[in-house]
């Protein structure tokens, strides 16, 4: 024999008594919370707690009615004093109702462990009903339902008509669930979105169990992508593209130039370097940033200098070294160079290269940031890099840097800087 668990009602209580008798009917609850107002402090009105508390004949039957003939609704519906209780909430205030609301749904969690909790929101005020709507969608587990039936008018529901129905809050529990890990999009926090999003348990609705898997898995991509997983990136993404691949397809674009083993894939990833830079700074991580620009300053240098002229940073022959540079060899006999160096032998090797001008003209500003970035934690000193330090370096990079590498890679068709990962996700 199956043991099935108890059922706990929470039932906010307004002006009429049926639609509660039938929520009591239909749920055949374990124990019922009801939730009421009190007595009114300013006008001293009975609250909606007489229809539970109330003595003796205390209901009207009808509100056309003159006086009460009925007895309170426990009395009606045959629950002995064991199986209710009643919280009173002010009638207007909603903080107040959610506080109260919440902590009775985790009280009578922690009394009833493993019960089935319904929340009905039929009655009450406008307030009560809003306060326990969202006490519920903010509690696991709380199921809402409310009472309805044929109407004869838009103001009420014929009486004797009246049906428990269930609150489909599917859409609404995952939205409120996945809000703060879609908002970490907005930090480029792709880690932390998609191990957020894995966690959350598979809807029933499979509209939505699909929109919970596509935000899941392009977190996912674009985490790969952010640590340089390029293939991987393009693996959890593809798959996606006839969903994503209107809006998205310039991403798309820029991802297969990463991953295509052609001569377009370095430079493809030296522009991809500086838009993970941009990320970092956007976190608020200078010195990351700056490392990734002192990166992107080399590797670029390295990458013309192989390309336009036979050279190996990691291994240039002396007769290659112009006269005035001294470059010694190594313990191995080999002459490596490092970032000016190898900017100054691009600008001997090719004088009237975008690159060699660049050179000559910002030798003097890519001294004084190599100086800034020498300081950094990250590098050789101990001063963090500071938003206006960054501020510097970027409009740097914007105005003299990127313009010589498209410059550089027109030929190879990588005429613009592909455009940064998205901060939010697509739309349904």
């Amino acid at each position: 024999m199956i043991d099935t668990p108890p059922i706990l009602l929470l039932c906010t209580v307004g002006g009429s008594h049926e639609p509660i008798l039938t929520a009591l009917r239909q749920t055949t609850p374990d124990f019922t919370c009801f939730i009421c107002t009190d007595r009114d402090p300013a006008t001293n009105r009975p609250g909606s707690d007489v229809q539970i508390v109330g003595p003796g004949s205390c209901i009207k039957a009808r509100p056309s009615d003159e006086k009460p003939t009925l007895p309170n609704i426990p009395t009606q519906a045959g629950l002995r004093e064991d199986q209710y209780e009643v919280v009173h909430v002010p009638a207007d205030d909603l903080d107040e109702v959610f506080r109260l609301l919440r902590a009775a749904i985790q009280n009578l969690g922690q009394r009833f462990p493993g019960a089935r909790l319904l929340a009905d929101y039929t009655g009450g005020t406008k307030t009560m009903t809003a306060g326990l709507v969202s006490a519920a969608l903010e509690s696991d587990g709380v199921e809402l339902q409310l009472v309805t039936g044929s109407r004869a008018d838009l103001i009420k529901v014929r009486s004797g008509m009246e049906a428990v129905t269930q609150a489909n809050v599917e859409r609404v529990r995952l939205e409120r669930a996945m809000r703060p890990y879609v908002a970490a999009w907005h930090r480029f926090a792709y880690a932390e979105a998609y191990q957020g999003l894995a966690a959350l348990p598979r809807p029933r609705d499979r509209t939505l169990a699909a929109r919970l898997a596509l935000l899941r898995d392009l977190s996912r991509g674009l985490d790969a992508w952010d640590r340089f997983e390029h293939g991987a990136a393009l693996d959890l993404l593809e798959p996606y593209r006839p969903r994503i691949g209107a809006n998205w397809s310039a991403l798309l674009l820029a991802l297969k130039r990463l991953t295509a083993p052609d001569e377009g894939q370095e430079p493809a990833r030296l522009l991809d370097l500086w838009r993970n830079a941009e990320r970092r700074a956007a976190q608020g991580r200078y010195d990351d940033a700056a490392a990734r620009v002192y990166r992107l300053l080399e590797w670029s240098a390295q990458w013309l200098l192989r390309g336009r002229c036979g050279l190996d940073t990691g291994d240039v022959p002396p007769d290659r070294v112009p006269p005035g540079m001294a470059l010694a060899p190594n313990d191995k006999g080999r002459i490596q160079v490092g970032l000016m160096a190898a900017w100054e032998l691009l600008a001997h090797h090719q004088p009237d290269s975008p690159a060699g001008a660049f050179f000559r003209a910002e030798r003097n500003a890519l001294l004084d940031w190599l100086r800034m970035r020498n300081q950094s934690i990250l590098a050789h000193g101990f001063q963090p890099v500071v938003e206006s330090d960054w501020r510097k370096t970027m409009d740097w990079v914007n105005a003299r840097l990127l313009p010589v590498l498209l410059q550089e890679t027109a030929g190879l068709r990588i005429k613009e800087v592909p455009p940064q990962l998205p901060g939010r996700p697509p739309a349904e």
